[in-house]
């Protein structure tokens, strides 16, 4: 009888470890793990980009690209939320200039996603430019810098979001009177 007792307090003991095991298993996805490793060493001059599934896998050593397997605006929402609860990092955020230019007729659903990508970016600072612009800064930034590329499942055109991190704590403001105050003392 008390063999039996114990063997159930076991068996009960092992089933309460492999729930707790796998409910961990469930905390979010690889490339999320990854953003919530990276985001406390990232800093300004990092970048983010959230990609549509055409963007093309770069070769620079400083981009990493994770598929993500998910809705575009879904895991923008998720970078974002990282971001702006991470005390040492703020968001320029740069967006193609050909979005605003593709039609519905070439694109079915472009007029939708710009009203939702506006609600979802309301507040930020965005920057529009050219598509080969952004990429330019992009390869110059991974020289450099680290880049944590997202590609979503996302099948519109000009639609991939770029994160340009930047200092949380010190804006450009006061980085122009430190500058002032340092070239009238000389320095």
């Amino acid at each position: 009888m008390r063999y039996r007792a114990n063997c159930h307090m076991l068996w009960g003991a092992l089933v309460a470890c492999l729930v707790v095991t796998l409910s961990g298993c469930n905390k979010g996805s690889a490339w999320e793990t990854r953003l919530e490793a990276e985001l406390p060493e990232f800093g300004h001059r990092n970048w983010i980009v959230i990609a549509d599934s055409a963007y093309p896998k770069q070769s620079a050593a400083g981009i990493e690209t994770i598929a993500t397997n998910q809705g575009q605006l879904e895991v923008l929402d998720i970078v974002l939320k990282a971001v702006q609860d991470a005390p040492h990092v703020a968001a320029i955020v740069l967006l193609d200039a050909e979005l605003d230019h593709v039609n519905e007729t070439d694109a079915p659903g472009i007029t939708a996603y710009r009203r939702e990508l506006q609600k979802r970016l309301k507040g930020q600072n965005i920057q529009m430019l050219p598509h080969e612009e952004t990429i330019a800064k992009l390869d110059e930034a991974a020289q450099m810098m680290n880049i944590l590329l997202l590609k979503t499942d996302m099948v519109l055109p000009y639609t991939s979001v770029f994160l340009q991190l930047d200092c949380g704590y010190w804006t450009a403001e006061k980085e122009a009177r430190l500058r002032d105050a340092m070239l009238k003392k000389g320095r």
